[in-house]
């Protein structure tokens, strides 16, 4: 099988174009996959009329499926919940209405393919489909272009890789005489007068993929295939740290008030976001390693490849439960979203995966919906009030989340 990590760096790359193709389109609702496992009704039934979410053992019934045109090269972000609309990174982009699956708003050639879904004050930001350089900026609940920019004709097509309610940022290799792009800079371009605020250059050497960012509090913070973390200042984009871990990241990290929590092999580590300090770290079992950290409702949730899964108090690292119970009943979840008391994970590269409701209090499995598909590319999950997004292959799920 492709490693997880090579089929990650094809989105981050050309490869995807000659390898994947761009604008695949799935199939219609009438050939939607299986009936999901276990015994199913869909809602899970009615309350106050509404829906419920089934009794433990019980799968549900989606409330809605869809065709999605998925490419799977946007990873992390492949799907997105803002307000009543769910997108998905593909071509054509498409919102649809969380409560029914009808599509609101479809733009075809708005982007390149394997572009992430990067979000910053209400606007959804994309590196443009005519690669001349634009970054251009779109209203998630209409579609409509909103906003548009350039770093500059000296630089090769920027891709954003964060945002916020003042910049978005993005990294683009300089072009030199010969077009090649051996260096590359990381910019913030103001998102009210579309001017750029800042570049930095990156030491030689770095690379323009495998890059995973958020912009918290003032920090932009990223990671990369290089096996570093590091740190800037939002406003001048000056670098506060960088420090090193044993293995690359290039998925993703956690924030948390004043920390950023990584995976980093067998260890979850805690480094303090305005100097580097390394503030706490957490084992797992030999032979193990975690996989993506949350932080969802002041809880952080991870899982490991041991299939077992771990509640952590994000501020001290100290284990609030650790539930060894799911290694023979359930593969290892990779994306998390929680509403009220039920975390739910999504699973990858596994036929026998799916998305996973846990009991956020204990970690114990609940129930698993799987669409009976045998894909075994990865699920996807966002809480979308009382609903759930998940996206499996080129099809989209609203699942009951009450």
């Amino acid at each position: 099988m492709v490693s997880r990590r090579r089929i990650l760096g094809l989105a981050g790359t050309g490869v995807g174009l000659a390898v994947f193709g761009a604008g695949l389109v799935g199939c219609g609702p009438e050939e939607a996959a299986g009936t999901p496992s276990g015994s199913s009704k869909p809602g899970g039934g009615k309350k106050d009329g509404g829906f419920t979410t089934p009794p433990p053992g019980t799968a549900p019934e989606p409330l809605w499926r869809e065709a999605a045109a998925n490419t799977s090269l946007s990873g992390n972000e492949a799907l997105a919940v803002t307000g009543n609309v769910a997108l998905v990174a593909g071509d054509p982009l498409v919102g649809r209405d969380m409560a029914t699956g009808k599509e609101k708003w479809s733009r075809r050639g708005v982007t390149t393919p394997g572009a992430k879904l990067i979000f910053g004050g209400g606007t959804l930001y994309l590196a443009s489909a005519e690669y001349d350089g634009d970054v251009v900026g779109l209203d998630p609940v209409t579609g409509k272009e909103t906003w548009r920019s350039r770093l500059g004709k000296q630089y090769e097509q920027p891709r954003p890789i964060a945002a916020d309610d003042r910049h978005v940022y993005v990294l683009a290799g300089i072009l030199e005489k010969d077009f090649t792009s051996p260096n590359n800079v990381i910019a913030a371009i103001d998102t009210t007068s579309g001017k750029v605020a800042w570049r930095e250059q990156r030491d030689a050497g770095t690379e323009e993929f495998g890059i995973t960012a958020a912009a918290v509090d003032g920090r932009l913070v990223y990671t990369d295939y290089r096996e570093n973390v590091t740190v800037r200042d939002t406003a001048t984009g000056r670098q506060l740290w960088t420090k090193k871990i044993s293995r690359s990241n290039n998925r993703r990290f956690a924030v948390h008030k004043d920390l950023v929590i990584v995976a980093d092999g067998r260890r979850l580590r805690a480094f303090d976001l305005a100097g580097g300090k390394e503030r706490w770290s957490l084992r797992t079992e030999e032979f193990s390693a975690f996989n993506d950290p949350h932080v969802l409702d002041g809880v952080l949730y991870a899982a490991d490849s041991a299939r077992a899964m771990w509640a952590v108090d994000p501020a001290t690292g100290k284990q609030i439960w650790h539930n060894e119970e799911l290694r023979d009943k359930a593969t290892q979840a990779w994306q998390f979203a929680k509403v009220n008391g039920t975390l739910y994970g999504a699973t990858e590269f596994d036929k026998d995966g799916g998305v996973h409701a846990f009991d956020a209090a204990t970690g114990k499995l609940r129930w698993t919906y799987n669409d009976k598909s045998g894909d075994i590319q990865q699920w996807y999950v966002a809480a979308a009030g009382d609903r759930l997004a998940a996206m499996h292959g080129k099809r989209i799920y609203a699942l009951p989340a009450v």
